[in-house]
């Protein structure tokens, strides 16, 4: 998100709001979900929905992921077993799904380089130290640029998914407007 459409969104929440005061926090989405729920963000754009009775949740469109590798690597086939597989921070979603099904399929002796940082996660591959499974809405950019190349494995992670997650009481329509707004922007991104 904050690499695609969160400047679009503050944009648009600016133009909707224009005297609001905005403070940005990017997190991976268990600090983001706590946060949330300790009250101490109004409004939380994560890895979701948040399942708890308190919290409303607008869904976003999801991200499609790709394997990549360096475009200056060899065409063919990458044996995912015996390449380093860069990826999302351990104590994510993305990160248990991934590894879950690699260790399934290859077992134990795969090689991951988890990051809470997708741009180093994006720069690892580029360099050739590593191959991942990546948002495609970034990837495309610097398959353009030549930089970067997909493969198929054979098998794809499912796509992330997404939502707009606020606390529903006590209720606030300047916080469901923008909820709102973050899934308008994010499907105007497709």
């Amino acid at each position: 998100i904050a690499q695609t459409w969160l400047p679009d969104f503050i944009g648009a929440l600016r133009a909707e709001f224009p005297r609001l005061k905005i403070e940005v926090s990017v997190d991976i989405s268990l600090n983001l979900r706590d946060q949330l729920l300790g009250r101490e963000i109004d409004l939380a754009i994560l890895l979701g929905p948040v399942s708890d009775f308190t919290v409303d949740n607008v869904d976003l469109p999801s991200v499609e992921l790709v394997w990549y590798r360096a475009a200056s690597e060899e065409a063919g086939a990458v044996d995912l077993a015996q390449v380093p597989i860069a990826t999302y921070a351990r104590n994510t979603r993305p990160y248990r799904e991934l590894s879950t099904a690699l260790f399934a399929r290859f077992g134990p002796e795969v090689t991951l380089f988890p990051s809470s940082s997708l741009s180093s996660c994006f720069r690892m591959v580029e360099a050739g130290l590593a191959v991942g499974a990546l948002p495609r809405t970034i990837g495309q950019e610097l398959v353009n640029a030549g930089k970067l190349a997909s493969f198929a494995p054979g098998w794809t992670p499912a796509p992330l998914r997404f939502s707009a997650s606020y606390l529903g009481e006590p209720r606030s329509r300047l916080i469901e407007t923008a909820a709102q707004l973050a899934r308008d922007v994010a499907e105007s991104q497709l």
